[in-house]
């Protein structure tokens, strides 16, 4: 699908026709600050990384707020912790750079937690050369270093001082507490506040091509209950038995995985479990039957997920699984349960207009343009919250590889080029008129 507007995001870049670079004074400052400061920006990963933020380690998470906090009050910024005990995660932080009146005002999004709890044997930050591993030293604690970086090239060049800026850096990304309602309400409040949106997750590459990101998939999660009569197994699928739920639960999934497949579309069965007795237990995470080989189970459960590019795509998706569900076989009942994670976000002609936008500094740094990443490629991220409000842009952090794993391992390279198109962009933004 995307493919269709590539062609047009790149005639709109003059990267392709004029490589000469096209910088001002002032953002030849900035990118001169960013190679200046490449090393501080280094150590200060090396800090970030080494203090765990597993998202359940909530002391942990507060302590990363509290370093980022102190490094954009040192930016000028007004910095406020956002305790979060209602939702069992630990908070989040806001801060604010009131600017210049009547101009554009700019979101930008990170995460201060990381997938590896307290208890993980992956905990330090560990560099050779120009790469280094660590739990989160990509996602998101590379890319919150990456928007610092900016901002400090920014504030050097003079171009800070008139930017309208609002930052939020959640504390559960990773897992989001619940209700998500509250869990978010605070970065959909700054997305309707805001006229542009920039997430500093990480840089995707393919073949060697730093690719933009302009939408992000869904996650939706459904859970199917069936029931069958129980009975002896010779009576199977006799007018008195009917076919029994373990049989019903495989044509529903059997169903879906022939009739649900579209564009932009994936859908996954996570758990599944049938017999006397079946249940997915409360976290969601574990399935448990009892039966035996000669009794027609009279339960089934299964659970999973699905995503998708937009939210019409979400209802017809919701639609056609729960009409699925109801052509019940004989002697057999089932429900499905769905219940939304991530929102989508849409490429949208906003989105695709501010991929241009980048490839316009592209251009005048010197760097080739960045064809639109395939959103099949990323997974749900805290931008999609306010997709529906705000234009915006993904894929603004470190690159790395990887991610979620112990052997993550980030680029630490991509610093100093990530934090370059993000100054001159964010300055560029923060001048113009609302």
């Amino acid at each position: 699908m995307l493919t269709l507007f590539l062609p047009l995001l790149l005639a709109a870049s003059p990267a392709a026709a004029d490589p000469a670079p096209r910088l001002s004074s002032a953002e030849a400052r900035m990118a001169a600050t960013v190679d200046a400061e490449y090393e501080r920006s280094v150590t200060l990963l090396e800090r970030l990384v080494n203090q765990n933020s597993g998202t359940m380690n909530l002391p942990g998470v507060t302590k990363v707020g509290a370093m980022m906090a102190e490094e954009l009050r040192g930016l000028g910024f007004t910095v406020t912790w956002k305790p979060l005990p209602q939702t069992g995660r630990a908070g989040h932080i806001i801060a604010t750079h009131g600017g210049a009146p009547g101009t554009r005002r700019l979101l930008l999004i990170g995460h201060l937690d990381t997938v590896f709890e307290a208890d993980s044997p992956f905990q330090r930050f560990v560099r050779k050369g120009e790469e280094a591993s660590g739990p989160g030293a990509g996602d998101d604690k590379g890319g919150m270093v990456v928007m610092l970086s900016a901002l400090r090239a920014m504030q050097a060049a003079g171009t800070l001082r008139n930017a309208n800026i609002e930052i939020v850096l959640t504390g559960d990304e990773e897992d989001s507490g619940d209700p998500i309602a509250v869990a978010r309400a605070d970065l959909i409040a700054a997305g309707k506040r805001a006229d542009v949106a920039l997430d500093f997750e990480g840089l995707a590459i393919e073949e060697g091509r730093d690719m933009g990101s302009i939408a992000r998939r869904s996650v939706n999660d459904w859970t199917l209950t069936v029931t069958g009569k129980s009975g002896h197994s010779s009576r199977i699928f006799s007018e008195a038995f009917g076919d029994g739920a373990a049989n019903e639960i495989a044509r529903i999934v059997v169903a879906f995985r022939t009739e649900l497949p579209e564009a932009n579309l994936t859908f996954n069965v996570g758990l599944l479990a049938s017999g006397v007795t079946a249940a997915i237990d409360a976290s969601g995470s574990k399935a448990s039957a009892q039966g035996k080989s000669n009794i027609i189970p009279a339960q089934a459960v299964a659970s999973g997920d699905f995503r998708t590019l937009s939210e019409d795509q979400t209802q017809r998706v919701r639609t056609k699984m729960t009409a699925i569900v109801a052509r019940h076989a004989p002697g057999t009942d089932a429900s499905i349960s769905f219940k939304s994670g991530y929102p989508a976000m849409a490429p949208t002609a906003g989105n695709q207009a501010l991929l241009a936008r980048l490839n316009v500094v592209n251009r005048d740094l010197g760097l080739p343009a960045m064809p639109p990443l395939d959103p099949l490629k990323r997974g749900a991220g805290d931008i999609s919250w306010v997709a529906a409000d705000v234009d915006g842009l993904v894929g603004l952090g470190t690159a790395s590889r990887g991610d979620h794993t112990p052997d993550e391992v980030v680029d630490l390279s991509t610093i100093r080029r990530q934090a370059k198109r993000a100054a001159i962009l964010m300055s560029r933004l923060s001048a113009e008129k609302r």
